[in-house]
């Protein structure tokens, strides 16, 4: 069995298109039936309200000083790659805002198989239909569509259950001294840091099947790391 751990937020459009590109190299992988995918929280800017009411070329000229031009670029850039690999992004239709109690309803889901199903709705929801998944009857809509029962979702949305969870996943990955997403750590051995290519992605796993486990984490892929999204901010 491989242990395949992935910290990410669900509002990192790097990690979606990275999503992908796992899922490629899982595809290829000999022996993706004895994979276990766990996914942990990141949040990106965990100071952010339930919703920020601007649209993201507003947002990339406010937090880096882009001209209109540029940021429609940048997003134009954004939504290519996304289109490479069967994404369609409406980048300026986002909702951007808090993503705590998305990441509960992940943890939520993972107790019935459900993590992947949720995290995948996610990430639709924000990046394609454009709606707010900090908004908790939009969350429990959406976590309906993916199989867990809506008035099980209810009261975690309405009380604490899943949050020490959520901060144990982003005390855990600050720990290992990263600052941005997507992250994987295969086995407890091997760390790949940004979103790698799927050649890279298979490679770790391949590496982790054949050697012998180890306790210590290091980073593998080209570089110090490929594109992701860190401290709020996402490469374009």
């Amino acid at each position: 069995m491989v242990k395949v751990e992935i910290w990410s937020d669900v509002v990192c459009p790097w990690w979606y298109v990275g999503k992908r590109q796992f899922e490629d190299a899982l595809s290829r992988f000999g022996h993706a039936r004895e994979v276990d995918v766990v996914w942990r929280s990141f949040e990106l800017d965990p100071t952010s309200p339930t919703l920020v009411g601007l649209p993201m070329s507003r947002i990339l000229e406010r937090k880096y000083g882009m001209t209109a031009e540029q940021a429609r670029a940048a997003n134009e850039r954004m939504t290519g790659l996304a289109a490479d690999v069967g994404l369609e992004f409406h980048l300026d239709d986002v909702q951007a805002g808090n993503t705590f109690d998305a990441h509960r309803l992940i943890h939520l889901a993972a107790r019935y198989g459900l993590a992947d199903a949720m995290k995948e709705r996610l990430f639709a929801a924000y990046f394609t239909e454009g709606l707010s998944i900090g908004d908790h009857p939009t969350l429990t809509r959406l976590a309906a569509e993916v199989g867990l029962d809506p008035d099980e979702v209810e009261a975690t949305l309405h009380g604490d259950a899943f949050s020490a969870e959520v901060r144990e996943d982003e005390a855990t990955v600050a720990a290992l001294g990263v600052s941005g997403v997507p992250f994987f750590v295969i086995d407890g051995a091997y760390g790949v840091s940004g979103a790698q290519p799927a050649d890279v992605l298979l490679g770790a796993m391949e590496r982790a099947w054949s050697e012998s486990r180890t306790t210590a984490t290091s980073v593998v892929g080209p570089g110090a790391g490929g594109p992701g999204c860190s401290d709020g901010a996402c490469e374009r």
